[in-house]
């Protein structure tokens, strides 16, 4: 058995290692589960989370034990949704050759790291403890966390197909990474749903979405020849990159709604900091793609371009939303 590899935890965490079958076979576990789930952006799921925990708290109600559980269930869910969509892409033949996905890093199935017995054990594993989380917090919340339960495994089961095959991939992601998981986690924490809460949690669940139209919008070509149609190939290029530069907007203004209406504290619009940061989603998406990697792309990012740039916006909105919540929850 290999010893814990701490280094490539921290790396699986927050990029895609690029690696080849000499290095993954002296990985541990851990790291093969990390690589092989994705993990760098489940990030975003965590975002979520942590937004319905500070919401809890601002609201006074806040539990950490029930947090942590729904932490869990989101995270793992979101890996376990990684996993099924590696394995039905490779059925479907979407990753075979030089396509996108192998491009940007290892689809461990393509590149001949694990069997597909050994990734549907991943799965199983994954998501049994997931669903399992999932059936506990049933049991105490009752009708409606069985309806996010069943919300949130439809998605996690369909998303790779049919949904992205017939342009609604990107508008689950907005539900997902938004009213499901922050207004779902807030239900689940509280025992209350909140309209506000739902509204909050778009401010948010446009970022995820973009970044998802910036990964569609890079490989739109590879995605149309497939017969994968995603938004941006319904669209087109141009219209969907004006998009994703209109969903980054809107972010702020749906916080100063919230502002205005006294749900939010008015520290939360520190997110305007965030504004200068726009600069760089302008000089790129205002543009087609490039047939190659501009100078100032960093080395090693190629073929990751309109979604590197939507992923690192959002990283920066995110912190700054995260921020001005935590201290909107202490002042509450």
């Amino acid at each position: 058995m290999s010893m814990p590899n701490i280094s490539m935890w921290g790396k699986a965490l927050t990029v895609m290692p690029r690696i080849d079958k000499e290095q993954w076979d002296a990985l541990d576990i851990v790291s093969r589960w990390l690589i092989a789930t994705r993990s760098a952006v489940i990030i975003m799921t965590f975002t979520s989370a942590a937004f319905a925990g500070l919401l809890a708290y601002k609201a006074g109600a806040f539990d950490l034990q029930l947090w942590l559980l729904v932490t869990a269930g989101l995270c793992l869910a979101h890996a376990t949704n990684n996993i099924v969509n590696d394995i039905t892409d490779h059925y479907k033949g979407v990753d075979q050759g030089n396509y996108f996905r192998n491009q940007y890093g290892p689809q461990t199935i393509e590149a001949g790291f694990m069997s597909v017995g050994q990734m549907i054990t991943y799965a199983a594993v994954t998501g049994g403890v997931a669903l399992a989380i999932g059936a506990y917090l049933v049991f105490l919340r009752g009708d409606i966390a069985l309806w996010l339960l069943a919300s949130g495994a439809f998605f996690v089961l369909f998303y790779t197909w049919p949904l992205k095959y017939i342009g609604m991939g990107e508008p689950a992601v907005l539900v997902v990474w938004g009213p499901l998981m922050v207004g779902g986690g807030y239900y689940i924490i509280t025992g209350e749903w909140s309209n506000d809460v739902a509204v909050a949690s778009i401010a948010y669940a446009l970022g995820p979405t973009a970044v998802l139209f910036g990964k569609h919008i890079d490989k739109l070509d590879a995605d149309s020849g497939k017969k994968i149609r995603t938004l941006p190939v319904i669209l087109g290029e141009k219209v969907s990159r004006y998009s994703v530069v209109a969903m980054l907007l809107a972010q702020f203004f749906v916080v100063a709604y919230l502002v205005a209406t006294g749900y939010f504290h008015p520290i939360v619009l520190v997110v305007l900091a965030a504004v200068p940061s726009l600069g760089r989603i302008f000089r790129v998406y205002r543009h087609p793609r490039p047939s190659g990697p501009p100078p100032e792309l960093p080395e090693g990012v190629w073929p990751l371009y309109f979604v590197a740039t939507a992923f690192w916006y959002n990283r920066r909105f995110g912190l700054l939303f995260l921020a001005g919540l935590l201290i909107d929850a202490g002042l509450s």
